[in-house]
């Protein structure tokens, strides 16, 4: 609840207020299943979307929806409000857009295969070391020679056109094997079958599209229906790394801000590190360290501190640590390293609370005016304004079609790119082939029918004609790759050299 210029998030002893100008310096959101995380997520983006900053979240289970409809009386709700001694407390809808990347509950969502990048594509298509490093020397070649990704079909393309020419690019990138190029095709066709294919495309998401606000200043609430998605929790996890690499690239440096540019909330946290190479595990520390900076706000939502690396946990400023069970001395110890990681509070025993935290109960730490971590309160999350539960299909589908952005991503576009571009190769080589295999013929037959013509001159004549063949073959090979750089340069908007720039997860850079 936004009051005062604060977010008020939580009632015990005392008021327990996040400030919007620290809340760029990120959060966490923990606890087991059934403490209340879905509430105090939509509490917090209820509150944001409030004070004027947009919000992006994943909705899992379908009940996040609720944020687009106001809430109704509910005896719980009212029991929570007069307990807390909430006042102004009422019920709200919230500004909501809804997007689906298989364009079922919500606006599509397409990026590129080239602006994804090579590393995040090998952790989605679950290569390994060897296999990631032939997959990047195939976008590498792409990028040489400006040749766009822009779907699947590109890629399979480019990377048979690489495993072809795989003796010629071997002394330039390194070594292309036929087995790991075998290996990636699989892969492929296994993210193909996962619906991966409705994923890449044009028109590609522009992400300022998530960054607006209504006319009456409130941030707009983007929700990405992953009912579907998260059955694939690879594409799921990839999407959101995307997206945040995404923002990364596209936004400005603007410093401390008084309130973040946008809050991005990953659920599920655990996904996005699970079985991720070090190298991955590194750029996306190094990403959420230096996000702030943009002003945006991250908020991992998981079930236990100890699914984060340290690297990142160390950076979340702002803690919501809902109920942890411990059945077992494994979970015993989580509980401890949870229970070190707040500033103590004298007034009770910090470890022994997280295992007896009711429902919708937490203790919360977030950063004061100067930057440092608040002594934890023990605290009830205040309930959200908006209805529990899922939507009918109907408001969804109306808040769809009438949503600013009904139509802009509702059809895919198959522009030029790598594929047409090869395709087009690979006839004009089998013309010149057979152009050749005439040239070639055509002395001979002067030489059955010129008897005199001497050896030399039959030889001088065919070196001359081959020449002219391989130099037809070259300038049409040329005015292919030149045209398809010219394609790239006008799909992607910006200017290419000699070859594309790639951020810190491989992100084409803006």
């Amino acid at each position: 609840m936004y009051c005062d210029n604060k977010i008020w998030v939580a009632k015990g002893e005392v008021p327990v207020y996040l400030l919007p100008n620290k809340a760029n310096r990120h959060g966490l959101i923990a606890g087991a299943t059934g403490t209340g995380k879905t509430v105090t997520l939509k509490v917090l983006a209820e509150s944001f979307s409030d004070c004027g900053v947009p919000v992006f979240l994943a909705d899992i289970k379908g009940d996040l929806a609720g944020l687009a409809v106001q809430g109704s009386e509910n005896p719980k709700v009212q029991e929570r409000v007069a307990t807390l001694g909430v006042e102004g407390f009422k019920y709200s809808s919230y500004p909501v857009r809804f997007w689906d990347i298989f364009g079922e509950g919500g606006h599509p969502v397409r990026t590129t295969v080239s602006e994804m990048g090579a590393m995040l594509l090998a952790r989605l298509l679950g290569l390994n070391d060897t296999q990631a490093g032939v997959l990047s020397i195939v976008f590498r070649v792409a990028d040489d020679r400006g040749l766009l990704l822009i779907d699947l079909k590109d890629l399979r393309a480019m990377i048979q056109y690489v495993g072809e020419h795989a003796k010629e690019f071997t002394l330039e990138y390194g070594t292309i094997s036929t087995q790991s190029v075998g290996a990636i095709l699989r892969n492929l066709i296994s993210l193909e079958d996962q619906g991966g294919n409705l994923f890449f495309g044009e028109p590609e998401l522009e992400v300022a599209d998530w960054m607006q606000t209504t006319s009456e200043g409130r941030g707009y609430i983007n929700i990405l229906h992953s009912v579907k998605l998260y059955q694939s929790p690879a594409l799921y996890s990839t999407f959101l790394l995307w997206l945040l690499s995404e923002l990364f690239e596209s936004l400005p440096e603007v410093g401390d801000m008084d309130k973040p540019k946008m809050v991005f909330f990953f659920d599920e946290a655990h996904l996005l590190f699970k079985d991720a190479p070090k190298v991955l595990l590194q750029n996306i520390e190094q990403v959420v360290r230096l996000i702030r900076s943009k002003g945006v706000g991250v908020y991992f939502v998981t079930q236990n501190p100890s699914d984060l690396p340290d690297e990142v946990l160390g950076q979340l400023g702002n803690r919501i640590q809902h109920a942890l069970r411990a059945f077992t001395p494994s979970d015993q110890k989580y509980v401890k390293t949870a229970a070190q990681t707040f500033r103590a509070n004298p007034k009770f025993d910090v470890e022994k609370a997280i295992s007896e935290l009711a429902t919708g109960e937490a203790l919360i730490s977030c950063l004061d005016e100067n930057g440092s971590p608040s002594v934890v309160e023990r605290a009830f999350i205040l309930p959200p304004q908006s209805q529990f539960g899922t939507i009918d299909e109907a408001v969804r589908k109306q808040i769809v079609s009438t949503s600013p952005m009904a139509g802009k991503y509702d059809r895919a576009v198959d522009n030029e790119s790598a594929y047409e571009v090869l395709q087009a190769e690979e006839k004009q080589e089998q013309y010149d082939t057979q152009e050749d295999q005439k040239a070639q013929k055509q002395p001979e037959q002067q030489y059955n029918s010129a008897r005199r013509v001497t050896g030399s001159d039959y030889s001088a004549r065919r070196t001359t004609s081959t020449r002219r063949t391989s130099t037809r073959r070259t300038s049409t090979g040329k005015s292919l790759f030149e045209k398809a750089a010219g394609s790239a340069v006008s799909s992607i908007g910006r200017e290419l050299g000699k070859t594309l720039i790639r951020g810190i997860l491989g992100s084409l850079k803006k």
